[in-house]
C-alpha cells in the first residue's frame, strides 16, 4: 500500500512526485501516463487561501468517508500559496487584493484556475475548493471544467432546504444569518440561499468593525475569552433578528467557542456539508463502478475486492498523514475543528 506525495510549482504544473513505498513505483507505471490517479470517485482538492481551512476540510472527508471500516475516498490535494511568481502569499495579501485591488482578481481566477485544471489532468473526477473566499469567483474558476464541481454555498444551501425549516416569524421566509472575516467570503452564500427561497441576514457595519473584527483580533492576540464574549454577541445580534441558523463563513470564526457551547446548536460550518456532499458523490461513484464491472465478479465481495484493485494508487497511508498534520497544525498554535477521532 502506498501514498504519492506531489509537489507543483507556482503555474500548478507537477515537476517532482517523492517516492513514498517500494510499489509506488511499479503501479505509477500501471497508470496512463497523463493521470496520478485512476479511480472513478478521485476528489480534487483545490486548496484554500488558509492552508487551516484546507486541513480541516480533509479531516472531515478522510474520518467521515472511512467510519464503519470503509476506505477512504482517494483525492488529490493542490495547496499553493503563490498567487504568481512574486513571492506574495495568498494568505497575506488575497483579502486585500479582493477588497481593495480589483485589477488583480485576474491573476487569482487564473492561478486558482490553473490548480482546477492540474486537478483534471490528475485524474480528478469532481473538484471541490475548501474556501470561502476562492468560491467568489466560482463561475470564473469552473468555466470549461470537465468534471461536476461542489459549490461550497449551493451544497449549504442544498441541506438546508431539506431541513424544511420553519420561520420564525409569521409571514416571513426562513432567515439565515451570515458571518465572515471579509465581505468577498459572504458572496458565496448570499445567491444560493436566496435561490433556495431564503432571506439572507448580515451584521451591520457597526457590529462588524465593532464585534466581529475585535473578536478575530483578539482571537490571533491570544485572547481566547474576549474572543468567545465578542463572538457571542454577534451571534446573538442575528438571533434576534429571527435567524434559524448562523452560517460562520471564517476559518476564525470556526475554532473560537468551545464545542459544547449552546449557541453552536444554532451555527453552521460549511465545510461540513461541502464534506457530506464530496463523500455523498464519491460513495455513489465507487457504487455506480462496482455495478457495472464485467459480470466474471460474480459477487459483490469480490466486486469491491477489485473495485480497489482498479485504483492503482492505494491511500492507506492518509490516515497517518492527516494525523500528523493535525498534530503539526496544533503545535503551530492554528488549533483545527476537532481532532482526527472525534470527528
Amino acid at each position: 500500500m502506498s501514498s504519492t506525495l506531489v509537489q507543483t510549482d507556482e503555474n500548478g504544473d507537477r515537476y517532482d512526485s517523492k517516492k513514498m513505498s517500494s510499489s509506488s513505483s511499479a503501479q505509477l507505471k500501471s497508470q496512463p501516463q497523463s493521470s496520478l490517479l485512476s479511480q472513478a470517485n478521485t476528489v480534487g482538492i483545490i486548496g484554500g487561501v488558509s492552508v487551516l481551512s484546507t486541513l480541516i476540510f480533509l479531516e472531515k472527508l478522510v474520518w467521515w468517508s472511512s467510519r464503519n471500516g470503509e476506505e477512504c475516498v482517494p483525492f488529490v490535494v493542490c495547496s499553493d500559496p503563490a498567487l504568481d511568481g512574486s513571492g506574495h502569499s495568498v494568505h497575506s495579501s488575497l483579502s486585500e487584493i479582493a477588497e481593495n485591488e480589483v485589477n488583480h482578481e485576474h491573476i487569482v481566477v487564473q492561478n486558482l484556475k490553473q490548480k482546477r485544471v492540474f486537478l483534471e489532468k490528475s485524474g480528478a473526477r469532481c473538484i471541490v475548493m475548501p474556501c470561502h473566499i476562492s468560491n467568489a469567483w466560482y463561475d470564473e474558476i469552473s468555466e470549461s471544467c470537465t468534471q461536476p464541481f461542489f459549490h461550497i454555498g449551493e451544497c449549504v444551501a442544498r441541506e438546508l432546504k431539506v431541513a424544511k425549516l420553519k420561520p420564525l416569524d409569521a409571514g416571513c421566509n426562513v432567515r439565515i444569518g451570515v458571518l465572515a472575516a471579509c465581505e468577498t467570503a459572504v458572496v458565496p452564500y448570499t445567491e444560493k440561499l436566496q435561490n433556495q427561497g431564503f432571506e439572507v441576514v448580515l451584521p451591520d457595519k457597526a457590529t462588524v468593525e465593532h464585534i466581529l473584527m475585535p473578536a478575530i483580533e483578539s482571537l490571533n492576540q491570544r485572547d481566547v475569552e474576549g474572543a468567545r464574549n465578542l463572538l457571542r454577541i454577534a451571534i446573538q445580534i442575528l438571533l434576534i433578528k429571527a435567524v434559524n441558523v448562523v452560517i460562520l463563513a471564517s476559518e476564525e470564526l470556526q475554532n473560537i467557542l468551545p464545542r459544547e457551547d449552546p449557541l453552536l446548536k444554532n451555527c453552521m460550518d460549511p465545510m461540513d456539508a461541502l464534506a457530506r456532499t464530496t463523500i455523498k458523490w464519491a460513495k455513489s461513484a465507487k457504487k455506480h463502478l462496482v455495478q457495472n464491472l464485467p459480470c466474471r465478479f460474480s459477487n459483490s465481495r469480490t466486486k469491491i475486492a477489485a473495485c480497489s484493485k482498479l485504483g492503482t494508487i492505494i491511500h492507506a497511508n492518509v490516515f497517518l498523514t492527516s494525523s500528523l498534520l493535525w498534530h503539526l497544525a496544533f503545535f503551530w498554535g492554528l488549533r483545527p475543528a476537532c481532532q482526527p477521532h472525534e470527528l
